[in-house]
């Protein structure tokens, strides 16, 4: 499995391109903008897109969306919880000063415990609200595609609309419980490991065992 982070947008979001490299199938996770860009890298690596996945509807997640789907028209994986959220993008963006594109309906909704095949590889959703009432991370072959739950020595916020702190203080006790050597990629900066962010987070490492 390939797995690239493409930076985009003044947000600096993380779209993730993940390639099975053996049918060199590829899905978009959180293709939050410069269309171009994300397909381009498609084609660098030789791939076949074949559906764009979304943590969580947030403008800055969602917002390369549109110009994705023009000339890849592939399906859109969403969970239903934030589908008030995805709807509300442009609106959303302009409280930031930002514009974004309206992306078209999602096509598919995600739930917990959702297998999701890409080529050879599966991945298992996680449903982890408190960000997003929908947001999801997904888990296959030690790594965690986790959007805005848990990033390298922080975490996502909790003051946004339709967050909800006790939900999140949930899911950050779940993603705490994960094996320590999985790797999460999350929706802005760097890489980090759930060993890493157990000894360094605090957020997390009050989930730690002794």
């Amino acid at each position: 499995m390939i797995i690239r982070c493409i930076t985009v947008g003044e947000i600096e979001e993380n779209c993730w391109l993940v390639v099975d490299e053996a049918t060199k199938e590829a899905v978009l996770v959180d293709p939050g903008e410069e269309a171009d860009r994300l397909l381009a890298a498609v084609d660098a690596e030789g791939a076949t897109l074949k559906a764009i996945w979304l943590t969580h509807a947030h403008f800055d997640h969602i917002g390369g969306i549109a110009g994705v789907l023009r000339r890849r028209p592939v399906p859109v994986w969403l969970h239903p919880l934030d589908r008030p959220l995805y709807d509300d993008a442009v609106t959303s963006a302009r409280t930031f000063g930002l514009e974004v594109e309206q992306p078209p309906a999602p096509d598919y909704e995600l739930a917990e415990g959702d297998v999701m095949e890409l080529g050879t590889n599966i991945f298992t959703v996680m449903h982890l609200p408190g960000h997003a009432p929908g947001h999801v991370g997904f888990l296959g072959d030690g790594v965690l595609l986790g959007g805005d739950c848990v990033f390298a020595g922080s975490v996502g916020r909790t003051d946004l609309p339709l967050a909800n702190p006790a939900d999140f203080l949930r899911s950050l006790q779940r993603l705490a419980n994960l094996p320590e050597a999985v790797r999460v990629l999350p929706g802005h900066g760097p890489a980090t490991t759930i060993a890493r962010e157990l000894r360094s987070n605090p957020f997390l490492r009050q989930f730690a065992s002794d």
